[in-house]
């Protein structure tokens, strides 16, 4: 054996990055190792994301795509080659994301994971009764049976032969596979003590005497001066339900249409986040969804709940907290089916050992939380014999317990020591310690960032003086004086998901952190309970659903600060207010206000070149003729947060309105922002403190928050905290949803739920100030916090 190739082959034991320069990142150059456990760390918004995901991952995949025909490549996601000048040294990359799950109403937990379909083949072959293919158990097939006659073409001649065929499905035909029907409420719709000439109809946009009110009293098919309880059965039945006829009303060709299935596909249709307030409004009090009466909820046909294995029925099984079905699946011995039950079992065996054995296969996908979502993911992951694989992690600690980040610890060494390479992005100082080999990014956000400052051992970057390795040994003291409270938010009897009736009262007026592990309830009582308090407690709710937006949208849309500006710009030159909007008339007509000019080549990656005619200002020439202050727009637009709130602060482009938003962003720590910035840009964290400013302006008495330190690095959790306290100083009530002990340090009150995860959990272990917490030491929470803080 020629020993001198196989040294060769041992020498790549490095990923080299050379030149990045992907978003914010100025020229950077690492060198990771290979089969360790590399941690990247930094400010939010430094450059994590785009040197790991944008530059790493991004390559690697796109080589993977590379090597399919193009055939293939045509259906795959088309990728551009990252800015980058030497990507050496890559293997296949396997990135798991913190992408929330897609909130499809047919998508499981059980279907997101396939642990569905291993179930669907178990009892289709193992079922009694015995009723048909795995088909037969999935809620996303319908039955449907059809025949006919086909023309075949044999030896020259034309045959007719009768063929027919049946699938059997097990969609509930009544909700559609969905477990919820929504029922129209009609008193929301009309008076029906009115007739139609009296303004019957009380939807919004149906005024008397617009079209959509004459379609119906000039229709001839019901008697516009009856009231609506005194129609017959038949013109009850056109005025709500008539399916679209063509007819002439005050002259002029309409298509008139049941009142029904006219506001269904209107407003019923349309994403709700997207809608006006006052029709949103009207949407929630019209629509009432109920538990389907026919399938209960299971989503299944009767037959599909009717078939059994050992007495459980597939709906069973699926409603089943995950880690007794685990239990369920171990005692079946059915040798014929020997590698399906294998196959399950380690499926439900990994939800127990990453901490999400409290979950239900029928749990809708859409409900779980980012941290959830992404151990969900992370579960295709952890049995498989692939090695010399580089895993790409993003934040996986978000949504954990202290107590839970131990065993993801575990995870993260456990695919390590298999020989894998596995990149981290993370902020919790916990995770960080267990690194081989620490990249801290920075020195500051934005534009200020995208540099390496430091590389190298957990212990050198303690004393390298860099943000992260100041901070890396911060501890919260306990508050030695608490603030007392106003009043109380009085929960009773709540039960929503796993709570146990419970009864607590949140104090008001102060800064309360709900607590314990993951899945013990807490979003459950926060969300479940506190917004249906008294009408008095007008509750601002910033929860961690993703703030959506296209290349379009920018901090200055998203909020709300370009309103204000497009009116101050016009009125001081005497133009129309749509001129400065490169979404609406003032958009440079070429690239029709996007600032570049995307040309699609297929399954090659598209490529975008900047508008030369706007040279990527998104507006016409002649609307940055016109100015406020000295700048015209899109000089505006490329100004930071900082620089903007001194602008808008005094002279002549002095606009109160504008300068409030800007101060909130400052206040969250987005000075370095840019206006314009589009918000695919943005990172995690980033996106996070955009949310919690836009919802601070809201006039609300109670501000529930759900992790808001998710994304954040050390030093910026310091910067909530007093924002926090300037929050609850002026007078509001903070209720917040936490796992990290800085804020539990910081908090007047605690209330920790638990002991455990799922029906372990849902009960009131502790209510109580933080340091009582710390002296009992009596929960998990109260361990971890005791050790954070060194008591």
């Amino acid at each position: 054996m020629d020993l001198t190739a196989a040294q060769a082959a041992d020498s790549h034991d490095l990923i080299r990055v050379h030149g990045a320069r992907e978003n914010n990142l100025k020229d950077v150059d690492v060198e990771l190792p290979k089969r360790r456990l590399t941690v990247f760390t930094g400010v939010s918004g430094s450059g994590k994301s785009s040197l790991v995901f944008d530059t790493i991952a991004a390559e690697s995949q796109r080589l993977i795509n590379e090597t399919y025909p193009a055939f293939v490549q045509g259906f795959m996601p088309n990728m551009a080659r990252p800015e980058v000048d030497v990507l050496d040294g890559l293997t296949t990359v396997i990135t798991v994301d913190q992408q929330r799950m897609g909130a499809d109403p047919r998508s499981t937990v059980g279907t997101a994971t396939d642990a569905n379909a291993v179930l669907r083949i178990l009892f289709s072959r193992l079922g009694t009764p015995h009723i048909g293919s795995p088909k037969a158990f999935s809620f996303n097939v319908a039955s449907i049976s059809g025949a006919g006659a086909v023309t075949v073409e044999r030896g020259g001649q034309q045959i007719k032969e009768r063929r027919s065929f049946s699938i059997t499905g097990g969609m509930c035909p009544r909700c559609e596979g969905r477990g919820t029907v929504s029922d129209l409420d009609l008193t929301q719709l009309y008076d029906d003590s009115l007739s139609l000439n009296e303004g019957a109809l009380t939807i919004p946009g149906y005024k008397s005497g617009g079209w959509n009110y004459r379609l119906y009293t000039e229709s001839g098919l019901v008697d516009p001066d009856k009231p609506i309880r005194k129609y017959t059965k038949r013109e009850l039945q056109d005025f709500l339900h008539k399916e679209p006829t063509r007819m002439k009303i005050a002259g002029i060709n309409m298509t008139y249409e049941g009142l029904i299935p006219r506001i269904q596909k209107s407003m019923l249709a349309k994403d709700k986040e997207g809608m006006q307030p006052h029709i949103r409004a009207f949407v929630d009090r019209a629509v009432t969804f109920a538990v389907c009466p026919e399938c209960a909820g299971t989503r299944l046909t009767e037959a599909a709940r009717s078939s059994k294995i050992a007495g459980v029925s597939i709906a069973d099984a699926c409603a089943m907290q995950i880690s007794d079905l685990a239990r369920w699946a171990r005692e079946l011995d059915e040798p014929s089916v020997a590698p399906l039950l294998a196959s399950l079992r380690h499926t439900l065996d990994s939800f127990v050992e990453i901490g999400l054995g409290y979950l239900s296969l029928d749990r809708p996908a859409g409900t779980l939380s980012g941290g959830e979502a992404q151990r969900v993911k992370m579960i295709r992951h952890l049995g498989s014999a692939l090695t010399d694989v580089t895993y790409v992690f993003d934040e996986p600690t978000t949504g954990l317990h202290p107590h839970d980040i131990q065993r993801m610890n575990d995870l993260l060494l456990r695919l390590r020591d298999k020989g894998n390479t596995v990149l981290v992005v993370e902020h919790k100082p916990e995770v960080i310690a267990i690194a081989d080999h620490v990249v801290d990014l920075g020195p500051g956000a934005g534009t200020a960032g995208g540099t390496v400052c430091f590389e190298g051992t957990v212990e050198a970057l303690r004393g390298s003086g860099t943000l992260t390795g100041r901070h890396l040994d911060d501890r919260a003291a306990v508050k030695d004086t608490v603030r007392t409270s106003t009043g109380a938010l009085q929960v009773r009897g709540a039960t929503t998901h796993n709570l146990r009736d419970v009864d607590v009262d949140i104090p008001l007026g102060v800064l309360c952190v709900v607590t314990g592990v993951a899945g013990s309830g807490k979003s459950s009582l926060v969300h479940g309970s506190v917004p249906k308090g008294p009408e008095s407690a007008d509750v601002v709710s910033v929860d961690q659903a993703p703030i959506r937006g296209s290349r379009r949208s920018n901090p200055a849309t998203y909020t709300g600060l370009l309103e204000p500006v497009r009116k101050a710009f016009a009125k001081a030159n005497g133009v129309k207010p749509a001129l400065f909007s490169a979404n609406s008339e003032g958009a440079c007509p070429t690239c029709n206000g996007a600032g570049v000019v995307y040309t699609d080549l297929a399954m090659m990656a598209g490529v975008a070149t900047p508008c030369e005619e706007c040279e990527g200002k998104r507006f016409q020439a002649s609307v940055l003729e016109y100015t406020l202050g000295g700048r015209d727009i899109a000089q505006v637009l490329a100004m930071s947060v900082t620089e903007a709130e001194e602008f808008f602060a005094s002279g002549e482009a002095h606009i109160p309105a504008a300068h409030r938003i800007l101060r909130r962003l400052a206040d969250v720590g987005l000075g370095y922002l840019t206006l314009g910035q589009p918000l695919t840009t943005l990172s995690g964290g980033e996106r996070q403190r955009l949310k919690l400013a836009t919802h601070m302006a809201d006039k609300g008495g109670v501000y529930v928050l759900d992790e808001p330190t998710a994304g954040l690095h050390l030093a910026d959790v310091e910067h909530l905290l007093g924002l926090l306290d300037q929050l609850v100083d002026s007078g509001k009530s903070v209720i917040v949803v936490e796992h990290h002990q800085a804020v539990m340090a910081h908090a007047d009150w605690i209330i920790d739920l638990g002991p455990g995860a799922g029906h372990d959990g849902g009960r009131v272990v502790f209510e109580g100030t933080p340091a009582e917490l710390v002296a009992a030491r009596s929960t998990l929470t109260g361990e971890h916090l005791a050790t954070y803080v060194g008591a």
